[in-house]
């Protein structure tokens, strides 16, 4: 049996009400959700990974910072909630771990929910795609926050997928963002999972293969494509697909300090 990741730690780290047509594309115009803000931690034997980081707790506390980063997106959304238990090195402190026993960050993609827990992860390295980069610089995509980006000349930027670690590859899943990447996990017990981060926000969009609400560049091809490659993936790997915005779903998985193996 080759080598696999050893277990996966689902982290709610906040929620985010909003209309479902951010979700899911042209489908769910006054309907509002909330939706659960995803990271995982993953460890695996070359040391444990965090796939995405939450939102930045300071801009979501801090009254004057909550107007001045959120309060530009409230025709779209309403600011994310997060408490103190909810950030990223609560959920380590409780498995007796620090951010020094992070050995790598790999972001999906740099939309504010996903990127913006970095400040409380100082020193560790950092993935991310080169696109999602490149994208950033041309400050045309309203979910990226630029101070949230600003280290990223320290970041180890891909160009294409490849293994991550032992039992965990990147997946090129462009689409909803320029360079957004979703992660394959091998377990020892179960399925195979597939964090397909926000190619697929809800169990929807993998059903009907609804591309999200935001495509960059307004390419609602290539989000379609990156879907059912995800689906292709799994099929064949007999894999386990994870939507990365679904309370129904993310109540079906361990809840924390549990884990999936």
């Amino acid at each position: 049996m080759s080598q696999r990741a050893s277990r996966i730690w689902p982290l709610l780290t906040g929620t985010h009400r909003y209309e479902k047509v951010v979700s899911t594309r042209n489908r769910g115009h006054g309907q509002y959700i909330t939706a659960p803000i995803l990271a995982y931690l993953i460890e695996t034997p070359n040391g444990r990974i965090l796939y995405d980081v939450g939102c930045d707790y300071q801009k979501i506390a801090n009254p004057a910072l909550r107007t001045k980063y959120y309060g530009p997106m409230q025709e779209l959304f309403d600011p994310p909630e997060m408490d103190e238990s909810q950030r990223i090195p609560s959920y380590l402190n409780k498995l007796g771990l620090s951010a020094r026993d992070v050995d790598l960050v790999f972001l999906g993609h740099l939309h504010f929910d996903h990127a913006g827990g970095l400040c409380d992860l100082p020193g560790c390295e950092v993935h991310v795609h080169a696109e999602e980069v490149s994208a950033a610089a041309t400050r045309l995509d309203g979910g990226i926050f630029e101070d949230e980006v600003a280290g990223a000349n320290a970041w180890r930027l891909q160009s294409s997928e490849y293994e991550v670690a032992t039992g965990v590859s990147a997946l090129f899943t462009p689409g909803h963002t320029a360079g957004h990447m979703s992660l394959f996990v091998e377990l020892p017990k179960g399925r195979p999972v597939i964090l397909c981060g926000d190619a697929a926000d809800l169990t929807e969009n993998l059903t009907d293969e609804v591309a999200p609400g935001y495509c960059w560049q307004d390419n609602e091809a290539l989000a379609i494509d990156s879907i059912r490659r995800l689906k292709a993936i799994a099929a064949t790997e007999n894999a386990e697909l994870w939507p990365n915005h679904d309370f129904n779903f993310f109540n079906s998985l361990p809840a924390f300090p549990a884990w999936r193996d």
